[in-house]
């Protein structure tokens, strides 16, 4: 979408001068625990609290400069202002859906529960958000600050002064509500801030569990990061000075607490999940220099177990809740960034790769259930992280949730800061693709976000959408307004440019001097086009997928020359002027993927696409292929397409997961191939097994493509030879194999 040049205007002038600073209240500390005390000095209704630390500069700080400052990243994003999100496109449509929903949504709801906690008047027919975050609710508040990240996402990626106005109002509106609550003198800090009254933290001290108290330093997050993110995206300084006197109160709180005291209230399931509280206190930091917010960030570490575990590689996250300690090594990498030591890098890095692959589905998501095992009982809840390599054991339940998978994208994202590795940016192709793209529904609604909490994987699961004031909703809020966040990346020195992601997008690289141009409807093509605009040296970095066989570009119309590597970034080093173009093709392959568990458990892709096959019926579907190989050795003749991205196969539709609606679905299928079989000559002799679960046929196919059907046979004869020594055939059998292989010559013609 196309900002009109009002809104850029509008966007050039907050950045610079930003806007008024909060005023000041007095309030008297009440000691840490105390839920109130005598009251406070009066302060005027609309003032906002002043923070104990660092002062607040008027002028405000773009997302891209605030990304420039950290010290310890080797690549850097751009700004959501720097990328704009070109229409007609597949991620522009669902975004689009999302943007109609913010546009419509009243700013009081996003206030009403902090107008009620704070003592001030309601507008005539104000509602709270609902859901989760209704009017009575123990996570009231949480839905709200995924609103303000919306909202403000939405903004930088648009200029659409709507959705700033919405963020400015809410900012001052809290502010109000914040000035109320310090004047009340019911809190401990006159910075407190929160849609309900301190008793949930009170009683998080003394080690309250869920239900009484639900995640209350989760909804904090919710509400800072929200704050942080009107002040970074939409320039509102005000934002900066309310969030900053909400550091200060929870500095307040957790500071005098002992470490055993805080490793308990974090080890409490539901109750201690405290979101990416760590990062945005460690964001503070970085925005004032007050060592204390960095402290504080520190004070949640969970140390408890997980903490040190991870430091160690010691892989004890079965049955943990995966959202709650996803967001924790954010946290700690930007702890990292801020001068902590390399143990936080090491936490978060070990703990990715205990889920990437390990626990990860094809679609990129985690948890699930499974049944009892002789080392592990039985888990029932869909939230909880699976054993490490349970993968077909662990998808019958609902599994997935949603919003694991927005927060591993995060990580994903955090740890390529740190070391470029394609394999950070393979993962993160594969989920948004898949897990966040299908979790939109691909309908209009501005009273609903339309998202999933799980996206299952079970055979004949339907999706569900909704989730208004849910945890996923919210996520899902911010999901569908940030596709662009992770396309470019720049080196340290901006004398690399990476390209991730093929969406078609704008960039604008000022600092540089260079404007981008990606034109694709990617992953609905296979093509796309960067046009540059700009003069200078510059490497272009163009990553290539690990499932590319046949990657190819050209420069200026001239194809590039030379070997490309599947899993890595091809480099471009030149002298580059205004127009020079750079074409990619990336030819999509259809592919097989086994669950690490069970290799008969298989799940198939189009290049980085997910094809589920439709249909309901809650039993895996049985699918043969190598019946239809040919020399090729690939799935040109088994899965066919029929248009519009679809294939079919063994009698089934298959259909990318990015379509979004409730049909039934098979992500997974089980490979059935019970006997060995070229084209229509069956042999009648079983496709046995090895004990590594080889089977005979596998073992042939391994090694196409064939460049003939003597190479063909001759690779038959050696596999058959094998099986006889081995006891697995008889050499009847072997012939009978053979015979069929040789009578399959003119059907396996490529």
């Amino acid at each position: 979408m196309v900002a009109d040049q009002h809104a850029l205007d509008r966007r050039r002038f907050l950045r610079t001068v930003g806007a008024v600073t909060a005023g000041t209240v007095a309030a008297t500390q009440l000691p840490v625990g105390a839920a109130s005390a005598a009251p406070a000095a009066a302060a005027p209704a609309r003032a906002a609290a002043v923070p104990d630390g660092a002062a607040v500069t008027a002028a405000t700080l773009s997302q891209g400069d605030f990304y420039d400052r950290n010290p310890r990243w080797v690549v850097k994003p751009f700004g959501l202002d720097q990328v704009e999100l070109l229409d007609g496109t597949l991620f522009a449509e669902k975004r689009d859906r999302v943007l109609n929903l913010l546009r419509a949504y009243p700013a009081d709801r996003v206030l009403h529960n902090f107008r009620v906690t704070a003592g001030l008047p309601l507008p005539e027919g104000s509602s709270p958000p609902g859901g989760w975050d209704d009017a009575t609710g123990n996570l009231r508040g949480h839905y709200s600050g995924h609103l303000i990240t919306a909202f403000a996402q939405a903004y930088a990626s648009t200029g659409d002064a709507l959705f700033q106005d919405k963020v400015d109002y809410i900012v001052a509106e809290l502010a109000a509500c914040q000035a109320a609550m310090a004047a009340s003198g019911k809190y401990s800090h006159p910075g407190f801030l929160a849609a309900y009254p301190e008793d949930q933290f009170v009683r998080l001290e003394s080690f309250a569990t869920y239900p009484t108290i639900w995640a209350p330093y989760y909804t904090c997050h919710k509400i800072m990061r929200g704050l942080l993110d009107a002040y970074l995206l939409a320039g509102n300084a005000q934002a900066l000075a309310v969030v900053t006197a909400m550091g200060d109160w929870v500095h307040s709180r957790l500071s005098v607490l002992p470490r055993e005291t805080l490793n308990r209230m974090w080890a409490i399931y539901i109750a201690g999940e405290y979101g990416g509280m760590n990062e945005v206190m460690a964001d503070l930091h970085a925005l004032t220099g007050d060592a204390k917010y960095l402290d504080t960030a520190k004070c949640f570490d969970n140390r408890q177990s997980l903490f040190d575990a991870c430091v160690e590689d010691r892989d004890i996250i079965t049955r943990l809740h995966a959202n709650t300690h996803v967001p924790q090594f954010v946290g700690y990498l930007r702890v990292f960034d801020q001068g902590a030591e390399e143990t936080y890098h090491a936490a978060a890095e070990n703990f990715w790769h205990m889920v990437v692959p390990h626990r990860m589905y094809a679609h990129g998501g985690t948890s699930g259930t499974w049944p009892a095992t002789p080392d592990l009982p039985a888990n029932t809840n869909a939230e909880l992280f699976q054993p490490r390599g349970n993968i077909a054991g662990s998808i019958a339940g609902n599994g997935a949730e949603t919003c694991t998978s927005y927060n591993l994208l995060k990580v994903a994202r955090n740890l390529f800061f740190h070391d470029p590795d394609p394999t950070y940016m393979e993962y993160y192709e594969r989920t948004l693709l898949n897990h966040i793209l299908g979790s939109k529904r691909d309908t209009e609604s501005t009273t609903t976000p339309n998202v999933t909490y799980f996206l299952p994987l079970t055979p004949g699961s339907t999706r569900g959408y909704g989730n208004t004031g849910t945890c996923c909703g919210g996520s899902g809020l911010e999901n569908h307004t940030k596709y662009q966040e992770s396309v470019y990346f720049r080196s340290a020195d901006n004398s690399t440019l990476y390209v991730n992601l093929y969406v078609a997008s704008v960039l604008t690289w000022e600092a540089n001097g260079f404007i981008i141009r990606q034109e694709t409807d990617y992953p609905r093509s296979e093509q796309s086009k960067l046009t540059v605009q700009g003069r200078g040296k510059l490497d272009i970095r163009l990553r290539v997928p690990g499932w590319a066989k046949d990657f190819s570009v050209k420069i200026n119309g001239v194809a590039r020359k030379g070997a490309v590597t599947p899993g890595s970034y091809l480099s471009i080093q030149r002298n580059w002027k205004p127009g020079d173009t750079i074409e990619v093709t990336i030819p999509f392959v259809l592919r097989l993927e086994k669950a690490l568990d069970d290799p008969d458990v298989q799940a198939i892709f189009n290049g980085p696409v997910l094809l589920p096959a439709l249909g309901t019926g809650n039993t895996f579907r049985d699918f043969s292929f190598y019946r239809r190989y040919t020399l090729a050795g690939d799935l040109s003749r088994a899965v066919v397409p029929a248009g519009d991205g679809t294939f079919t196969t063994n009698e089934h539709t298959l259909r990318p997961l990015y379509v979004g609606d409730t049909q039934a679905h098979h992500v997974y299928f089980r490979r059935s191939e019970p006997t060995v079989v070229f084209g229509t000559h069956d042999s009648g002799v079983p496709n046995r097994e090895r004990a590594d679960g080889r089977s005979l046929l596998d073992e042939v196919w391994a090694a196409a493509p064939f460049k003939n059907h003597s190479q063909f046979m001759t690779r038959v004869s050696r596999v058959s030879t094998e099986w006889v020594q081995a006891g697995l055939i008889t050499r009847d059998e072997r012939w009978a194999i053979i015979t069929a292989a040789g009578n399959a010559e003119d059907e396996l013609k490529s």
